[in-house]
């Protein structure tokens, strides 16, 4: 299909997309492009954007998963249409709320002769997978293997009911058709095909009421009138069993279009990014930190280590989708505008931590300094350290080039609310020595004199007082810094005289003279 027919297709249907995690842990950074992607699509053409809970595994579930989720797409400015939290014409969004629907479609599958009664028990499929192995082969419940096992196909319609009846354990497995090659068109790789001898029967359905993700996915898709599927690529595979499904279902017509993004790689280029990597490397792949309910251990999470929202979604949307141009900062505005499916990449994008953390200083650089210090005043709280709002906007102004992260704005000008409890010993070897204290301990005298505290009056002032003295001026500022911060770092020195005061800058560099001991 052309490009200018899907284009077609997306004004002639409203467009309806869903992202549908599992609650089996936190979120990855990768179902998070996911979702991103998904919400940019259909935002792009005026579409919804549902949130569908898949928690169809009980076993798998995690308690604390599901908030996780919700609490990480809010963070992420991600907002839901329709989901299990803000309901909707399609309620319930939960799967497991759901089962009663799904039974009436699987029977309906075995009715149809598409799908089939499988009474095999884990442990004689386990000793079948076993002597296959012994062989130097692999067992599938397939076409070939299929008669010779315990199902409705080999069994007649009396012993599958008397099975039934007694509660004998059972599944709905999919027949897949002999000789078959399911095309379909995938609107991010193009053409793809599978040929049917290659797939195994499936299971559909359980006697205990559940149904496997691909039934549950298919049927909610329908019920839900999704139009597009936008998913990992580890999805792929799946593809052919939900286009048949479509078609046993009569559903063709209104069988979404399937789009599978790639991989996000690891650093190094190659393989999936896992939380091991991050680990490994120290950086974060969840969107929030996460305690794990049973271990009770904790994942780092972008947010708690300080990243902006806004540029960390900046950074997912460059994973794997192309704008065309030169441009990398976008706003999420800029970004619908801009999103279409026909420049997403078949190739895996690699991960960059310290691309990532670029991407955070560039929003650094563009937050409103009222909203950095919003972010910083509890960071001071915690310290135990009361301060005025207005000091805090100056101190944000001058030391947020220096900084990646909001937690920096400390590093780089605690000195503004506390003074220093010692000083940088390297530095001290390297510029307090020979008369130093001295010139220092003059200076203090000097600042005292002074009537206009003002930067750059200030500076003016002392630089016209230290060449009258012959001094050397580098050595005196890098000495004079030590005195006020502690160390060799922080911005413009008077700058830093202006915002402590005359008093304080005067006490500072006498604490300085009577404390630091020559190395």
């Amino acid at each position: 299909m052309s490009f200018s027919a899907f284009k077609y297709i997306y004004m002639e249907k409203r467009i309806r997309v869903r992202f549908a995690p599992s609650p089996t842990g936190p979120l990855h950074i990768g179902g998070v492009r996911t979702a991103l992607f998904n919400y940019l699509f259909a935002r792009h053409h005026g579409g919804d954007f549902l949130l569908r809970i898949e928690d169809t595994d009980q076993t798998r579930y995690v308690p604390g998963a599901e908030e996780y989720i919700m609490e990480a797409l809010d963070w992420c400015g991600i907002t839901i249409d329709e989901g299990p939290r803000e309901g909707g014409p399609h309620a319930p969004y939960r799967q497991s709320e759901r089962k009663e629907i799904y039974a009436a479609y699987a029977q309906q599958l075995v009715d149809s002769g598409h799908a089939y009664f499988a009474f095999d028990t884990a442990d004689e499929l386990d000793v079948l997978r076993s002597a296959a192995e012994a062989k130097g082969e692999t067992f599938t419940y397939n076409n070939v293997s299929r008669n010779q096992l315990i199902n409705s196909l080999s069994l007649t319609a009396a012993e599958c009911a008397e099975r039934i009846g007694r509660g004998d354990h059972y599944v709905i497995r999919f027949k897949m058709p002999d000789h078959v090659m399911v095309e379909k068109t995938d609107l991010i790789r193009g053409n793809v095909r599978f040929n049917t001898d290659q797939l195994d029967d499936k299971v559909l359905y359980k006697s205990d009421g559940m149904p496997t993700y691909h039934l549950a996915n298919v049927v909610d898709d329908h019920l839900m009138e999704i139009t597009h599927v936008i998913r990992g690529e580890e999805w792929l595979p799946s593809l052919p069993l939900h286009v048949l499904l479509y078609k046993a279902f009569g559903w063709e017509d209104t069988m979404p279009e399937f789009s599978h993004l790639p991989l996000i790689l690891k650093p190094a280029g190659k393989g999936k990014l896992s939380k091991r990597d991050g680990d490994q490397l120290g950086f974060p792949v969840f969107p929030l930190a996460w305690k794990d309910p049973v271990t009770g251990d904790v994942s780092r999470g972008y947010r708690e280590d300080g990243y902006l929202r806004d540029g960390f979604i900046n950074m997912l949307s460059l994973l794997g989708w192309n704008p065309g141009t030169e441009q990398e900062i976008f706003s999420m505005q800029e970004l619908i505008a801009g999103f279409t499916l026909e420049r997403v990449g078949k190739s895996g994008s690699r991960f960059d931590p310290e691309k990532t953390r670029w991407f955070n200083h560039q929003y650094m650089m563009r937050t409103a300094a009222d909203e950095l210090v919003e972010m910083f005043m509890p960071l001071l709280a915690a310290r135990g350290i009361a301060t005025d709002r207005d000091l805090v906007l100056k101190v944000v102004g001058m030391v947020r080039e220096r900084c990646t992260f909001v937690q920096e704005i400390w590093d780089q000008g605690f000195f503004f609310f506390e003074a220093p409890q010692g000083y940088d010993e390297k530095i001290v070897a390297k510029r307090w020595k020979d008369d130093v204290p001295e010139m220092m301990a003059e200076i203090a005298r000097f600042f005292g004199q002074v009537v206009i505290w003002e930067p750059v009056a200030l500076k003016n002032e002392f630089s016209s007082f230290v060449n009258q003295k012959g001094w050397n001026f580098g050595t005196i500022m890098n000495s004079l810094r030590l005195c006020l911060v502690g160390g060799s770092f922080g911005p413009d020195i008077f700058e830093i005289c202006g915002v402590l005061g005359k008093e304080e800058s005067i006490r500072r560099i006498e604490v300085a003279v009577q404390k630091i001991i020559p190395a």
